[in-house]
């Protein structure tokens, strides 16, 4: 029963470890406003690339 309790931790923590990791691996400068996604649209329609999603 001990055994089984504690790999059900193990799990927890690896669980909570890999949210952990996603929440904070983003971008660097964090997410993008508004402003910056309207000039990057622009840049990208003057080159002739299709905007990215």
């Amino acid at each position: 029963m001990g055994l089984i309790l504690l790999e059900a931790l193990g799990a927890g923590l690896v669980l909570i470890l890999i949210v952990w990791w996603t929440m904070f691996s983003g971008r660097k400068k964090g997410e993008l406003h508004e402003e910056d996604e309207t000039a990057n649209d622009n840049e990208s329609s003057k080159q002739g690339r299709p905007p990215e999603a």
